[in-house]
C-alpha cells in the first residue's frame, strides 16, 4: 500500500476529498503517516521539512538501483563483517551529503529520478546535504539501527552509504517510520481504527508546534492579509486569535512580518 493508497482509503471512509499527507512513505515501508483534513490541508507547507525519525535493517551483500532488497540485484559480493557497528553508524551522525536513490520523486531536469530509471536512461544525481541527529545500532548482529534525522534523507541511501563506508554492498531490508516531528509510532490509530470510529483529530495548535505562536488581538488585519508589526525573536511564526492558530507570518523588516498563509 502506497501512501497515495492510505488518501484513497481515508476519502471513502471519512466521506471527504481534502485529505492530505506530510510525507511519502515507501509501499513496503511501515509506521507514521502523519494525515490532514480540511482545512488542515492549508497546513502541509509548513511540513514539509519536519524532521524524522525510523528503525531500519541493513543488508548487505547485494545490491540495487531502489537501495532496498525489493528490486532485483544489480551486484553481489562476499560480506565484509562489520566488527564495531555503532561506531561506523556515529561516522555518519552531523551534516552529511547524500546522494537519492535512482528509484526516488527526487527532480533532475524537471523529471523525476524513477521515471529516468523505467526507460533505463543514466542521469547524474544531485547531491543534497542532510542531517542526521542521532543515530543508534538495536541489534548489531541483524545490523538494525535507529536513526534520527531532517526531512529528505532517504534511509535506503543511508544504508548504502554505510555498507559502502565498511567495504560491501549494501541495500536496506526493511522500515518503519517511528516518529514525524512530535507525532511518534504510539499515537498512531490503523486504517480499521478509523473504519471503527476509533480516532481523535489533532489541533493545528499541535501539528505547527514548531512555529512560535503570537496572539493577535485584531484579527481583521489576518483576514484581510495585512503586513503587521510584531515584538518576537522568531523569523516564522504561527498568528492566533483566542488561541487558535489563524496564519501564518514571516518577517520581512525589522519588526515587520507578512502573510505567509491563512489557516483559517
Amino acid at each position: 500500500m502506497t501512501s497515495h493508497d492510505v488518501v484513497a482509503r481515508l476519502r471513502r471512509i471519512l466521506h471527504t476529498t481534502k485529505i492530505g499527507h506530510s510525507g511519502t512513505l515507501d509501499p513496503n515501508a511501515t509506521g507514521v503517516l502523519l494525515v490532514l483534513i480540511g482545512k488542515a490541508c492549508k497546513a502541509l507547507p509548513f511540513l514539509e521539512d519536519t524532521d524524522k525519525e525510523y528503525i531500519a535493517t541493513l543488508q548487505l551483500g547485494i545490491q540495487t538501483i531502489s537501495d532496498d532488497i525489493w528490486m532485483e540485484p544489480l551486484k553481489k559480493a562476499p560480506i565484509q563483517p562489520i566488527t564495531d557497528f555503532q561506531s561506523v553508524l556515529n561516522s555518519f551522525r552531523g551534516v552529511q551529503k547524500q546522494v537519492p536513490p535512482m528509484i526516488s520523486s527526487v527532480r533532475v531536469n524537471g523529471r523525476k529520478l524513477y521515471e529516468y530509471a523505467r526507460e533505463g536512461i543514466a542521469v547524474t544525481r544531485p547531491e543534497r546535504e542532510v542531517t542526521i541527529y542521532d543515530i543508534e545500532a538495536l541489534d548489531s548482529q541483524k545490523l538494525q539501527f535507529r536513526v534520527s534525522c531532517s526531512s529528505g534523507t532517504y534511509v535506503r541511501s543511508l544504508c548504502h552509504d554505510i555498507a559502502q563506508k565498511t567495504g560491501n554492498l549494501g541495500c536496506m531490508s526493511s522500515l518503519v517510520r517511528t516518529k514525524v516531528g512530535r507525532f511518534s509510532l504510539d499515537e498512531c490509530v490503523t486504517l480499521q481504527d478509523v473504519q471503527e470510529g476509533r480516532f481523535q483529530l489533532h489541533t493545528l495548535q499541535e501539528v505547527l508546534s514548531h512555529y512560535e505562536p503570537v496572539e493577535y488581538e485584531r484579527p481583521a488585519d489576518i483576514y484581510n492579509g495585512k503586513k503587521i508589526t510584531l515584538r518576537c525573536e522568531a523569523d516564522d511564526v504561527a498568528i492566533t486569535h483566542n488561541g487558535n492558530i489563524v496564519a501564518i507570518y514571516q518577517r520581512e523588516d525589522a519588526a515587520v512580518f507578512r502573510c505567509v498563509r491563512g489557516l483559517w
